[in-house]
């Protein structure tokens, strides 16, 4: 399966997760919620995996973590916020970088529809 027909998979799974709980709920909630839909699909997720920075030579464990990966394909990070901004989308792209994935998919569960939540974010340093 590709990157392309992942990203509709979790979209529709971000869907369904937004459908019965709403906006204004925690991040922590709707990652979680997001996550076992995704299991339920027999989906190879992992959940806050750590992300380690490598400089050089050296592994650093700087504390980032990927909220959701999908297939090792998909990056997948989590918001409950008024508004995506630039430190948001900045975010996901690093993780993209410091991953070597191609593509990630930036949800903001704190919207009315969903689909104006959604954000494809493309590494394109690949």
């Amino acid at each position: 399966m590709n990157e392309n027909e992942l990203a509709k998979i979790v979209f529709e799974a971000g869907l369904a997760v937004h459908r019965t709980l709403g906006p204004g709920l925690l991040e922590s909630a709707y990652e979680e919620c997001l996550y076992y839909e995704l299991y339920c699909m027999n989906m190879k997720v992992e959940k806050q995996k750590p992300l380690p920075l490598i400089y050089r030579e050296i592994k650093l464990d700087v504390g980032y973590r990927i909220d959701l990966l999908v297939e090792n394909k998909l990056v997948i990070e989590v918001k409950s916020v008024e508004a995506l901004n630039d430190l948001h989308m900045a975010q996901i792209l690093t993780y993209l970088r410091l991953s070597n994935i191609k593509l990630g998919l930036l949800i903001n569960f704190n919207t009315v529809l969903f689909k104006n939540g959604v954000k494809r974010v493309i590494n394109g340093n690949l």
